[in-house]
């Protein structure tokens, strides 16, 4: 059996605040078990690991696995890398919808080049970073942009950054047809159907879903936004998969700033899971080079060897 675990090192195109971290460069580990590829890359400020204690345990259960052993890791991206690294993927029979692009950075900054914004808002769906930035400040860019291009629809990603009065008086200012859904309004349950009950906002969970937060469904609810990295397992991500589908709720397969690799791959499981939905991996643009040579595979010029056996 070949393994191998390598280290990468990538520039942002600029600096990216993370929970109030600011990064300027995304770092993670690839895996190989037997030519299968796999990307383990905490986030920092969203995971709970951190990039050491995932390297850690990779180590760990790729030395198990070189003896013999099962494996068992309990670690969300390093079970998640694993778990790819051994999977067969299938052949896609059809091409998942192009992915909307990210809006991220200050509104005024925004709200200069909004002729900008919108042109890379091709496909009149789009993502926005909300609930960093004073609120009038944030609502006057949503504004400009629906009122520019009236065929536009917004998602919003508040990142649980709100408490719930503060989302309350966020939404009032809104008209909900115009918004795909706002995800994780605050970090409680509660107030977000508290919130979506009060004003009609559609809404949709990702951070609580990776905390294992309790939820139920509600009327306002559209979706389950799947971050992978921060799930874990793919049984865990499946499982979530089959209760969506029993809900009637759409399936948005999303990114955390991963290379080239693990974007491929998080594509194709969206193909999978909800051929239907455009995934949420806009953060491609954000990286200022790729792992990914011409033949699809990593550059190896690009890695630092951290183990290998085989």
């Amino acid at each position: 059996m070949k393994l191998a675990l390598y280290r990468y090192e990538l520039l942002f195109t600029h600096p990216l605040t993370f929970h109030g971290r600011v990064e300027t460069v995304r770092q993670g580990l690839l895996v190989n078990i037997d030519g299968g590829w796999g990307e383990i890359a905490p986030l920092p400020g969203f995971s709970r690991e951190t990039l050491a204690e995932a390297q850690e345990q990779a180590l760990l259960c790729l030395k198990a696995l070189a003896r013999g052993e099962t494996i068992t890791a309990t670690l969300p991206s390093v079970q998640f890398g694993l778990d790819c690294a051994r999977r067969s993927w299938p052949t896609l029979k059809a091409p998942l919808p192009d992915p909307y692009p990210l809006i991220q950075g200050a509104p005024q900054d925004l709200l200069k080049n909004w002729k900008v914004v919108l042109h890379n808002a091709p496909t009149n769906k789009a993502k926005l970073k909300v609930a960093r930035y004073p609120m009038r400040d944030e609502l006057a860019l949503i504004r400009l942009l629906l009122d520019r291009n009236p065929n536009l629809k917004l998602i919003l990603d508040a990142n649980q950054g709100w408490n719930r009065e503060e989302a309350w008086t966020f939404c009032l200012h809104l008209d909900p047809a115009r918004i795909e859904y706002l995800e994780d309004p605050c970090a409680d349950f509660d107030d977000i159907r508290f919130v979506a009950n009060r004003t009609g906002m559609p809404v949709a969970l990702d951070e609580l879903l990776a905390q294992g937060k309790p939820w139920e469904p509600i009327p306002q609810l559209r979706a389950l936004v799947l971050k992978p990295t921060l799930l874990g397992s793919l049984c865990h991500c499946e499982a979530l998969v089959a209760k969506a589908r029993e809900l009637h709720l759409k399936v948005i397969v999303s990114s955390c700033f991963e290379s080239g690799l693990g974007l491929a791959q998080l594509a194709q499981l969206g193909a999978e899971w909800d051929p239907q939905q455009a995934p949420g991996l806009g953060t491609r643009r954000f990286l200022a080079q790729d792992l990914m040579g011409k033949e699809g595979a990593p550059e190896m010029s690009q890695l630092d060897t951290v183990w290998q056996h085989g």
